[in-house]
């Protein structure tokens, strides 16, 4: 009981840069908030506990080197829980079977990077920042100005909180989230991203650039994810392999110097559609269409007279679609047009996002 008085004296204290999410904690006694590391479940968990008074609530987080010699037992928090009158018991960092069984208390949170489906819990998942949140931790920054920024840092919240030492902070977090051979595997998937490929051509490129099983690559992929690391789209228009998109764009320009702007801007895009759950699959490499028949192709740079030219050379393809409407993501540029009933719209990211999430 002496670790659990410790934790007990000493509860989490928020960051005074701490800026609220978009995502709220649902009014549920029994809350499994679960999301990718790094995507700032801890800190919206500290946040919502600064409200509560600090002797009714029991803060264990996992991940606490205090526990590396010391066990805890279910028995042993559900009776100080109980014994204490304590109103909030929440087990941060958890991971799958780290205790023998969830504690049996009143009121709980539990924050881990995959859903634990445990029967009576609320499961709302938290993403990283989507473009708006990232423009409210910058402070000021406007939505038309802010994508540069966006650009370089990324949608991790630590990220933003320390733009200058952006870099840096990311090496940390890559160091302190994922073990040698996870970072080895995530460079091979930097490289790969936004290609539509197998897992088993995964495999091969891995075992020839570094020493593995087939197994374990097998299985890494499959818990990343499970946990959100990586996204594999399916695809409507070919049936070899799913698109590969990593959770995170500017993890994975930090992996590969080699990854060109067009990848980065393709995957930013992809992330916004996962944010907002849109339903969607990708067209080949003509962009994403999703459940509503709009096609949404990323053309960072390209001028309206080049993407007309393009759109008349596609129009076989958008009509055997059925596609009603084709959105173009730009930097910048915004035009519109029509070739028969197909509307095509042009709107800079910083536009379309806003409206990717008033549309759901």
């Amino acid at each position: 009981m002496r670790l659990l008085d410790y934790y007990h004296d000493h509860p989490p204290s928020s960051s005074s840069y701490y800026m609220p999410r978009k995502l709220e904690l649902p009014d549920e006694n029994h809350i499994n908030l679960y999301g990718v590391r790094g995507s700032g479940k801890s800190a919206l968990v500290i946040d919502y506990l600064q409200e509560m008074d600090h002797e009714t609530l029991l803060y264990i987080d996992f991940e606490d080197p205090n526990l590396l010699f010391s066990t805890l037992s279910s028995d042993d928090i559900e009776e100080f829980v109980w014994s204490r009158s304590m109103e909030l018991l929440v087990l941060d960092n958890y991971n799958e079977h780290i205790l023998e069984s969830i504690p049996d208390v009143e009121r709980i949170i539990i924050t881990s990077r995959v859903s634990l489906e445990l029967d009576g819990f609320a499961t709302p998942e938290l993403f990283p920042l989507d473009y708006e949140e990232f423009l409210a931790f910058g402070r000021g920054i406007s939505s038309s100005s802010g994508f540069n920024s966006f650009l370089k840092l990324g949608t991790l919240p630590f990220a933003s909180k320390q733009p200058i030492a952006s870099r840096q902070e990311l090496k940390n977090f890559i160091k302190r989230s994922f073990d040698y051979q996870e970072l080895q595997l995530l460079v091979v998937l930097a490289i790969y991203q936004t290609h539509h490929l197998t897992i088993h051509q995964i495999y091969i490129s891995s075992k020839s650039r570094f020493k593995v099983s087939k197994d374990w690559i097998y299985r890494k992929i499959k818990e990343f994810e499970r946990e959100g690391v990586i996204y594999f789209i399916d695809d409507a228009y070919q049936k070899s392999g799913k698109k590969l998109i990593l959770f995170d764009f500017a993890l994975g320009k930090y992996l590969t110097i080699d990854q060109p702007f067009i990848t980065q801007f393709d995957t930013i895009i992809a992330l916004a559609l996962i944010k907002h759950k849109r339903e969607f699959k990708t067209l080949g490499i003509h962009g994403y269409l999703t459940k509503q028949r709009e096609l949404i192709t990323p053309a960072p740079f390209e001028s309206e007279e080049s993407i007309w030219k393009k759109s008349h050379s596609k129009y076989s393809i958008y009509k055997k679609y059925d596609i009603q409407k084709v959105t173009i993501v730009t930097v910048a540029n915004q035009y519109s047009y029509k070739i028969d009933n197909i509307t095509f719209e042009a709107l800079p990211f910083y536009e379309w996002s806003i409206l990717n999430e008033e549309n759901l």
